[in-house]
């Protein structure tokens, strides 16, 4: 009954402080953190030992899998290369100088022990990453940050786990860290993939939207858990089970079923993403109780968190720098004209055919060439399809460049949190500096969090870096997009196939005056005629969504316009059939 009333006031607690946080224009994980720090100092409370279990297992996998089902998977793919460099090459560069730092100035902690708090201090964290979300920066920055967050996880932990291993050996083995993390990456992409696509497909078929949920609620942990029995990483499995369900929703799921999970999901996010942060101040008073009895004070280890954090930004400015410097020489280097090029000669394939070249015997052949005449123009479209996203790729990248001023803000955004908490409370007990390394990682979290969080805003303004407008999308793409909508809604009217959800046939007559009078319906009309029309809107959504997931797939409009518009498709079908409902 006293953990049950433990957790409605920290329910109760979670929700008006991050309600207070947005009238008062601050993130709420940071209030979060100052009310655990002003709770827990208090002598009448006495707060619990937390297992860091409950933490890695029930609380990370459906927080990183609410925020890989949002994550703007175009966006994801076209910077997959620099968000890879800082969740896997930064992630080992920083463990590796930390370590060494943290062997030259603790005692009794050799390279493989700093390596180890080094991998623990390393990733930045997907919850502290939404403080930066919510400033209105770049969506390119943005997305890096979060895509970042999201997979150094398994870095880190990787590398955790060997140099706790090679701390019970007594050796550091390079070639096992890089094997293990191979094989943890391989084996979380390939079951977090395939429990995802299942429950994917399931839920479609259950198509109830709060079973569906209920189904959903799983998904994380069913990715993790066997992740984990085979040696790979869970979070990552979490995150990859996320990814595929966040891009197969608009094609499978109803809009009941979108909205469910939306809402749900926020709602989870908002209770574990608040509880960690209230942990996190709830905890300090022990953390520096256990150092203090084991030493003569907390002098030298707030010292040294303090000289790590700075290593970490330092480190990460030098990485962030090269990847500007890398990213503008790729720019130079990239051409439009070629792909115009390539363009104009799939066109000119498609109106005069596959080249032909002469054999031996003078009789011409298609070396490599599809023989069909159904397959030639697969292979062609698939060429196109491939061309066109080349284009749009480049305009994306010439549409919104990374320049000193992003790069800025990406380190000073590199935040940590929770992860670095959990994981820190994983050392063994046996670990004689344990108390020690516990509260290093605590106070590097801490500070980072409650400086660069709390001072985040003032970066923005000082590099006076551009926000993005405040609607939902760019005007111009927004009526790019429209067009192609009322373009699939006029080919559906066209299209004899064009049936009711029942499959019956539409009255001729009924498509004509629709197709005059679409966006206009005539107000008077009798209760069938009106039930008709409802009918038929609602195929014309069906033929616009159907659109609108194969504009997803060729880059030409961004994840926000794509999301923004199904929302819009699944608000009028709601609607609609609301309206159908209350006539039967």
């Amino acid at each position: 009954m006293e953990l049950l009333l433990v957790i409605l006031i920290g329910v109760v607690a979670v929700s008006v402080v991050t309600a207070l946080a947005q009238k008062l224009g601050v993130a709420g994980a940071l209030l979060l953190v100052a009310l655990g720090l002003a709770v827990g100092l208090l002598p009448f409370v006495d707060v619990p030992e937390i297992d860091p279990e409950l933490i890695l297992v029930g609380v990370l996998p459906p927080l990183l899998y609410a925020s890989a089902v949002r994550l703007p998977a175009i966006e994801f793919r076209r910077d997959f290369t620099p968000i890879a460099g800082l969740a896997i090459v930064l992630v080992v560069i920083t463990a590796l100088v930390l370590g060494w730092f943290f062997s030259m100035v603790l005692p009794g902690v050799g390279f493989a022990l700093g390596v180890a708090l080094g991998a623990i201090l390393s990733p930045t964290d997907a919850v502290a990453t939404g403080i930066a979300k919510r400033l209105g920066i770049s969506p390119r920055v943005t997305t890096m940050l979060e895509g970042e967050s999201l997979l150094n996880d398994a870095t880190a932990l990787v590398l955790l786990r060997t140099a706790l291993l090679a701390v019970a050996a007594g050796s550091f083995s390079v070639g096992s860290a890089v094997g293990s993390f191979a094989w943890g990456v391989v084996v979380a992409a390939v079951v977090g993939g395939l429990i995802g696509l299942l429950a994917m497909r399931l839920r479609s078929w259950v198509g109830n939207s709060a079973a569906s949920t209920a189904i959903g609620f799983t998904v994380p942990f069913l990715a993790y858990l066997p992740t984990e029995h085979l040696g790979g990483s869970g979070l990552v499995a979490s995150v990859v089970a996320g990814i595929v369900a966040g891009q197969g929703a608009q094609r499978w799921f109803t809009p009941e079923q979108r909205l469910s999970d939306e809402v749900n999901w926020r709602t989870v996010e908002l209770v574990l993403e608040g509880a960690i942060f209230l942990i996190m101040g709830l905890e300090l008073k022990q953390i520096v109780t256990d150092v203090i009895s084991r030493h003569e004070g907390i002098a030298l280890p707030t010292l040294v968190a303090l000289a790590a954090l700075l290593i970490v930004l330092l480190v990460r400015a030098a990485y962030v720098s090269f990847l500007l410097w890398a990213g503008r020489g790729r720019a130079r280097r990239m051409s439009r004209t070629q792909f115009e090029a390539m363009d104009a000669r799939l066109d000119q394939i498609e109106a005069n055919g596959w080249p032909e070249r002469r054999g031996q015997d003078g009789r011409a052949q298609r070396r490599g060439r599809p023989s069909s005449p159904e397959r030639r123009q697969r292979r062609l479209d698939s060429m196109r399809e491939r061309v066109s996203r080349a284009l749009a790729d480049f305009d994306y990248y010439q549409a919104s460049p990374l320049g000193w001023k992003h790069g800025t803000v990406i380190v000073w955004a590199g935040m940590r949190g929770v992860v670095t908490l959990a994981a820190a409370q994983t050392i063994p007990q046996s670990v004689d500096t344990r108390p020690e390394l516990v509260y290093i990682a605590f106070v590097v979290a801490l500070v980072s969090l409650m400086l660069q969080g709390f001072t985040l805003p003032w970066v923005v303004r000082l590099v006076r870096l551009e926000k993005p407008g405040d609607g939902p999308m760019d005007a111009a793409e927004q009526d790019r997009i429209d067009a192609e909508l009322r373009e699939a809604a006029a080919a559906a009217l066209q299209d004899p196939a064009l049936r009711r959800r029942d499959g019956s046939a539409f009255d001729p007559s009924l498509i004509e005056k629709v197709g005059r009078r679409y966006a206009q319906p005539p107000s008077e009309e009798s209760s069938a005629l009106m039930a008709d029309m409802l009918e038929l809107r609602l195929a014309l959504i069906e033929a616009m969504r159907v659109r609108l997931t194969a504009l997803s797939s060729g880059g030409a409009f961004s994840t926000r316009s794509l999301r923004h518009t199904l929302a819009e498709l699944d608000a009028d079908q709601l609607s609609l059939e609301l309206r159908l409902r209350d006539g039967d």
